[in-house]
């Protein structure tokens, strides 16, 4: 991990370290309007951390358009995520959180364009992009 920063230890600090928004979609579990996401056109190369801890998450390499409105990746990196069965708002769906701080990300589903089969839904608001230097 690039330099691991000490974490809140409970939704207080959680709420003095995230704004508003950061704070509703990563420890509240909202969704970030589709298409309203700084990074679902980034092409820039470079490594997706979580906002929240600035654990390594995706590599840009992962990403594609999916058309969904959100960025979306075929794969996480190893130990990055881990997935929580959501039964929430009546669907079957598995939501995805930071494997180091446990703040949500988004969900991932099965019906991914490449070999991986894998479509990992992120709210962008949940990353940060650490450009890769050339």
């Amino acid at each position: 991990m690039k330099d691991e920063k000490p974490m809140p230890k409970n939704e207080e600090e959680w709420k003095e370290k995230l704004t508003e928004e950061e704070y509703r979609v990563l420890r509240e579990r909202a969704t970030e309007r589709p298409f309203s996401g700084k990074f679902l056109a980034e092409k820039r190369d470079g490594m997706y951390v979580c906002k929240a801890c600035g654990n390594p998450l995706f590599s840009s390499d992962a990403k594609f358009d999916s058309g969904t409105g959100w960025p979306s990746f075929d794969q996480a990196l190893p130990g990055a995520v881990k997935n929580i069965e959501d039964r929430s708002g009546g669907m079957a769906r598995t939501e995805i959180v930071c494997a180091r701080c446990s703040s949500h990300l988004g969900h991932v589903f099965d019906d991914g364009p490449t070999e991986t089969g894998k479509r990992y839904c992120l709210n962008s608001v949940c990353l940060d992009l650490e450009e890769k230097k050339n």
